[in-house]
Order: C-alpha cells, then structure tokens, then sequence
C-alpha cells in the first residue's frame, strides 16, 4: 500500500469516528441536540483561536472595519453550528477571513491611505470652542450628542472650553480642554 492510500484509511477512519459525534453528513433538520453543542463548542474554541491569530485588535477597536469581521464571522460561523454549511469548509473560510482582516490591518498599518481607505479619518467637530455645524450634521451628532459626550468623557458641562474635539475613526468623540 502506498503512503498515500495509509493516509486515506487514515483519514477515513477519522471521518468515520467523528461523524456520529458531529452529525458531518446529516442535514440540518436531523441533528441532534448533542451533535449541535459539539459543534457549538468546537466552533467557539475554534473561533477563540482565530480571534487570537486575528489579534486582539479586532475586538478594542470599533471601527467599520473591525466591526465587519465580527459580523462576518459570527454570520459564517452559525452555518457551522447550525449545519447549513459543510463543519470544516465553514470553519477553514473564517480562518481566511481573519487572515485577511489581518493581512488589510497590517497594510493599514504600513500606508497611511490605505488605513484611511479603511477606517476612514478623524474629524473636527469643535475648534477653540466653535461647533462645526456641517461636519456635526454629516456626522449625526446632535448638541445633545456632544453635551452628553462632554459630561460623560471630559467631565465638563460647556462646549467653549473645548480646544478640539474630533469624531474619531471608531464614532467615539475626543475631546482635548482648553489651557
């Protein structure tokens, strides 16, 4: 026999073993409460490792771009548990996916514009005091918004004791007090 057809048997005999476990062939309809937690929880150890491979990144930050790889991978990764996709296919295209959520953070990283491209740009909204009404409105941040912000974030009740305040690439508002 050759290598080749050892690791097929090789192969095959794991199938073999894990099938009754994970229910791989069964349709959706047909699997069981067991089958959907063993997958549950190897999905969400599987998940674990690749948000570690993706880097802790993608969870602090709030951005668009980060916010789309968790949206992506949840969406991708419930077809695993749920059995509307193939077990391993699933979990091998959410490991692509966070490589290149990882691959795009690093070129962001390296090229200003591309980082631009993807989680676009701070944005002034207050200078020495003055709300910036157009980039407040195209921004929908209402003077509430702000106070809120204000009292939350800086501790401060006025608007004119603000030297800037920048709507940052996450939504989140800055603030940085006059002298």
């Amino acid at each position: 026999m050759t290598a080749n057809g050892a690791n097929l048997l090789q192969m095959n005999a794991f199938y073999n073993l894990i099938d009754p476990w994970l229910g791989l062939g069964a349709q959706p309809r047909d699997l069981t409460f067991l089958q959907i937690s063993l997958r549950g929880i190897i999905v969400f150890l599987a998940t674990l490792a690749m948000i570690r491979i993706g880097h802790k990144r993608s969870l602090a930050r709030k951005t668009a771009f980060d916010a789309v790889l968790i949206v992506i991978l949840a969406s991708v990764l419930s077809r695993a548990i749920n059995g509307s996709s193939a077990f391993f296919a699933t979990i091998g295209g959410s490991v692509v996916i966070v490589l290149v959520h990882r691959l795009f953070a690093f070129i962001a990283y390296h090229s200003h514009w591309f980082g631009c491209l993807l989680k676009g740009r701070p944005e002034l909204i207050v200078e020495n005091g003055n709300l910036i009404w157009n980039t407040m409105r195209r921004n929908h941040i209402s003077v509430h918004d702000l106070e809120e912000d204000l009292r939350l974030d800086a501790q401060m009740e006025d608007a004119s004791k603000v030297k800037v305040a920048r709507v940052e690439r996450s939504g989140d508002i800055s603030f940085i007090k006059k002298e």
